[in-house]
């Protein structure tokens, strides 16, 4: 899609009362080196969150097992009480070790005390919509999500829960989803050189489902590119705003939820609304992510 995204382009949930502008924030990095333990500086992190949303961000995408419980408590200490414009994103399905490791956990027992935890941290009676995670780094884990999604089917039912979204998932997972609920998102590992979830997102987009893609600048792996290097160079950005940027232009259901602790990062993220991709740079950006596919 070529054009000029704004920040105040939105999208709205299906289902719900939810409409977000497309940029929004993730908050994984509030918590310390790792995801783990406190930030490094927590008047930054606040600092951080509120000039989000006095810049127009109304998405914040979290989780309990940040930190675990800080990223969260975190948000409580710098928003609450919430402008009543703003939709939470929130994540179950594991859990962290004492050492810090990422443990996959989808037992009911989990699934109950993660809601619990999030209501609790957050300050909320009810969250906006919560992600049933169904797999790690390495990407989703096969089988059938039902006996999870049943969980937080019983805690929606108790008013626990709004509605339902799902991370690192299969098509045919999502369509198992579906036969059970409404699914408002998805979100997956995506980005400019990651383009496994092609077809996946344009089926999404055809249904006006949010696809949420994580580490849309690389993750773990940063992008590196020497077609991204010269594009950026030739519009006089950033190599990681044009990979949003691209991002944005993909996909009308696509949401931006890069994350920082940083006011100045969070300026530059921001400011993606206002690059405008050319025609001509499209089919060279698009081939960074041939060799994945």
């Amino acid at each position: 899609m070529i054009g000029q995204p704004q920040i105040f382009d939105t999208f709205h949930f299906p289902g719900t009362t939810h409409t977000v502008r497309r940029i929004g924030y993730g908050a994984m990095q509030l918590a310390g080196p790792n995801v783990f333990g406190p930030p490094r500086d927590r008047s930054e992190a606040i600092a951080v969150l509120r000039e989000a949303i006095a810049s127009g961000v109304n998405h914040i995408d979290t989780s309990d097992f940040y930190g675990p419980h800080i990223t969260n408590q975190i948000i409580k200490e710098a928003l609450h009480p919430y402008p009543k414009e703003l939709t939470l994103v929130t994540k179950v399905g594991a859990r962290r070790g004492d050492d810090g490791s990422w443990i996959l956990d989808r037992s009911r027992e989990n699934l109950v005390k993660s809601v619990h935890d999030n209501l609790r941290n957050l300050g909320l009676e009810t969250l906006d919509i919560v992600n049933l995670r169904m797999g790690g780094r390495s990407g989703p884990e096969p089988g059938s999500l039902a006996e999870p999604l049943e969980v937080l089917l019983d805690l929606k039912q108790q008013g626990l829960l709004r509605h339902i979204g799902l991370s690192t998932v299969t098509p045919d997972q999502c369509a198992e989803a579906q036969s059970l609920t409404n699914v408002v998102c998805v979100q997956n590992f995506y980005n400019l050189a990651n383009r496994a979830d092609d077809a996946f997102i344009d089926d999404l987009a055809t249904q006006n489902i949010a696809y949420v893609p994580y580490f849309p600048l690389g993750g773990f792996t940063p992008l590196q590119s020497t077609v991204l290097v010269t594009v950026a160079a030739s519009l006089g950005v950033t190599p990681m705003q044009v990979a949003q940027a691209w991002l944005l232009h993909r996909s009308p259901n696509i949401l931006l939820i890069a994350g920082t602790s940083s006011r100045t990062h969070l300026r530059e993220n921001l400011s993606v609304a206002q690059i405008t991709l050319p025609p001509e740079v499209i089919a060279p950006l698009d081939s960074i992510g041939v060799a994945t596919k």
